[in-house]
């Protein structure tokens, strides 16, 4: 049946690849997005984050009492306490006269907040005077990002220290970290050293995180969140996922993109099964029940979402590394996704051929011939 009118059935298994290029490419900008909201903290060392009560996002963190830390390291369980500070300044390019947002992120060179060899191996230099490391993801309205070249951050004239890879997320177009005094020397109207946007925690080894945080929530006041490692990483992939525009857009891309895969692949299969009635129509006069034709329907559908699977996922890995090239988004293929995608494309093929069968059930060998 495959072979028989090779142009045709190649086209109906193009039309199948579209459908799954289309679901994979959907899934792809959906799961971006609380992974890119994500990025920075997967690249920070803490068991526990303590944030403003009106944190929303790490874009969005609001500011609260240094001392929290302090009080914070009262319980014997805590071992390390590092303030982060963050804000977005204004990155003069003084060759272009452009001027674009930049997210600074300012720690204590002395402590190992980033778990980024690219940043541990820069922090000698963090320690000099206006001195940034900016990520090489940036994009290229920033100009020129020239190990010594210097460039103004509010108003100030700062020096690039050097690079470092890890993406920009959705905190903004570009991103620089520095030490926690060249920050308040960029950022002089943030409250100094005594108001913190972000604070890590670690614990010691075998301590439960969980255990900890209840009993943080029930010293520290009202002004200040604790979260888990895990807490957060929930609470920042819901932010993203439900409350910006950006999830929503493409979570309802995925939606419309799996709705239209089921639609293109059940006409694809019904009017595949149509072509070949007179078979079909053969094989029921010859005594085949409804059951023998449906096996032979599903393994049909079967071969044809294979047969399209492997180009569409291969195509797929062309575009996400396009794209994440083009836009940093952290677009990437996993094992877990291709098993995902060809799994869903088996159960819709199926359905889709259980759904075509009708056609045959309701017809008499005769009436078809």
């Amino acid at each position: 049946m495959l072979t028989h009118e090779a142009g045709r059935s190649a086209l109906a298994i193009g039309g199948i690849l579209v459908a799954i290029l289309l679901i994979f490419l959907q899934l792809g900008f959906y799961r971006s997005v609380p992974d890119g909201g994500l990025l920075f903290f997967n690249s920070m060392r803490f068991d526990l984050m303590l944030t403003s009560s009106a944190y929303v996002s790490q874009s969005q963190s609001s500011t609260f009492p240094r001392r929290r830390l302090y009080q914070a390291l009262g319980l014997p369980e805590v071992t390390g306490a590092s303030p982060l500070y963050q804000a977005s300044g204004r990155w003069l390019n003084t060759e272009d006269e452009l001027a674009r947002d930049v997210f600074v992120i300012g720690f204590n060179p002395d402590e190992p907040v980033f778990n980024l060899p690219d940043i541990e191996r820069q922090r000698e230099i963090l320690r000099q005077p206006d001195t940034i490391l900016v990520d090489q993801a940036s994009r290229p309205e920033f100009g020129r990002l020239d190990v010594g070249r210097q460039i103004e951050i509010e108003q100030r004239q700062v020096t690039i220290g050097g690079l470092y890879s890890l993406g920009t997320g959705f905190v903004g177009l570009g991103v620089a970290v520095t030490s926690d005094l060249n920050f308040t020397r960029m950022f002089p109207n943030q409250g100094g050293l005594s108001d913190i946007s972000l604070g890590l925690l670690n614990l010691k080894t075998g301590a439960n995180s969980s255990t900890v945080a209840e009993r943080l929530r029930a010293i520290l006041p009202p002004d200040t969140r604790v979260f888990t490692r895990d807490e957060l990483m929930n609470f920042e992939a819901e932010h993203w996922v439900s409350s910006t525009s950006t999830g929503l857009i493409f979570g309802f891309g995925l939606a419309v993109a799996v709705v239209v895969g089921l639609v293109i692949l059940n006409q694809t299969l019904t009017t595949q099964i149509t072509r070949q009635l007179p078979q079909y129509a053969t094989l029921k006069a010859m005594g085949y029940t409804d059951g023998r034709l449906t096996g032979i329907v599903v393994t049909l559908a079967t071969l044809m979402a294979t047969l399209a699977f492997v180009p569409a996922a291969l195509l797929a890995v062309v575009i996400y590394r396009a794209v994440h090239g083009m836009t940093q988004l952290p677009i990437e293929m996993t094992p877990a996704r291709v098993i995902g995608v060809l799994a869903v494309t088996w159960a819709i093929m199926a359905g889709s051929a259980l759904l075509s069968l009708r056609v045959l059930r309701r017809a008499d060998p005769v009436d078809l011939f």
